[in-house]
């Protein structure tokens, strides 16, 4: 199975995971050179080239990633964590019948997984249910967020190279990826689902990897979400359009469900601060509002609301 999961993303010959280095086998380029891809310490693999980068250091900041796993370790977002793992299940619980009869795994792309607060969450529902997912490929662009992952999945025993190969060990094999969400290093049609909770959107990349009716989870900030903060920070608020990408969807994609949930959230100063710090709050807000809107909390918590949206999409057959 896994020998075909993974392309290479320099010249898109199959890619052999292996405990020290991945090697692609050099069948699809000219020359017939092998590329190999060194295995990090904390179990990631960095499959991002140099000419894919935009930046020198792309993706979340560490100072990003480290607020945000303050906030989300809170609970803050907890509805919407329990949202998506319990609409994962039931999505894998309906193709389970048709997957065990075909023999065929179940593989997840959990797509701008940042530091894996909810790849964690898919991880654990594929252990707690009849449902296993026997691959959960956690990408982001950011090397500072899949550290953190590849530290957690490997203190909880679920890294791709701790998973038992005699078949006997059902756990999900969590494999954190540095790579570009537009070139996804995965063999076509190999993915049963994808995961895209707060990152990018890109229709075609994602329907050339997933299988016949595969799935699309979509998570977005809905109308209304934070709007006391955002009216604390701007002069002007721009309403959350979410489903302005359904429109580009709609060639590769057809829509089955959408769910929305809210949080009421009392936050403090310090959870304010770091929920700032997670978003594009950050350097969007001037300082001054920034510095004034903290200062408020230091006398009374303040009060938010999280309200995201939900989609659900299945892939279309190509006629």
């Amino acid at each position: 199975m896994l020998v075909s999961l993974f392309v290479c993303p320099l010249c898109q010959s199959p890619l052999q995971p292996a405990l020290d280095t991945w090697r692609c086998d050099g069948s699809l380029n000219s020359k017939q050179t092998v590329h190999t891809f060194d295995v990090a310490r904390q179990g990631y693999v960095n499959l991002l080239p140099v000419q894919q980068k935009k930046s020198k250091a792309p993706g979340d900041s560490q100072a990003s990633i480290e607020a945000r796993k303050r906030f989300l370790n809170r609970g803050h977002y907890k509805k919407l964590q329990a949202l998506i793992g319990q609409t994962m299940g039931q999505l894998l619980a309906q193709r389970e019948p048709v997957a065990t009869s075909h023999n065929m795994p179940v593989n997840w792309l959990d797509v701008g997984c940042g530091e894996g607060y909810y790849t964690q969450a898919m991880a654990q529902m594929g252990s707690d249910t009849v449902v296993t997912i026997d691959a959960l490929i956690a990408a982001d662009i950011s090397k500072p967020a899949l550290v953190e992952l590849a530290k957690e999945s490997k203190a909880a025993g679920r890294l791709w190279y701790q998973k038992n190969t005699d078949n006997t060990d059902k756990a999900t094999a969590i494999y954190p990826l540095v790579t570009s969400a537009a070139h996804l290093p995965l063999r076509a049609h190999s993915m049963t689902g994808i995961s895209s909770i707060f990152s990018p959107i890109l229709p075609k990349a994602f329907a050339e990897v997933l299988t016949d009716n595969g799935y699309l989870i979509i998570a977005k900030p809905d109308e209304g979400h934070l709007a006391s903060m955002r009216e604390a920070l701007f002069d002007s608020v721009r309403e959350h359009d979410s489903d302005k990408f359904l429109q580009e969807l709609a060639p590769y994609f057809t829509l089955m469900n959408t769910y929305r949930v809210s949080a009421e959230m009392s936050l403090s100063a310090d959870d304010l601060a770091d929920l700032m710090t997670m978003t594009p709050y950050a350097y969007r807000a001037k300082s001054e509002k920034r510095q004034a809107l903290v200062a408020t909390v230091e006398k009374e918590a303040f009060r938010t609301e999280a309200r995201f949206v939900v989609y659900v999409l299945q892939r279309a057959l190509v006629k």
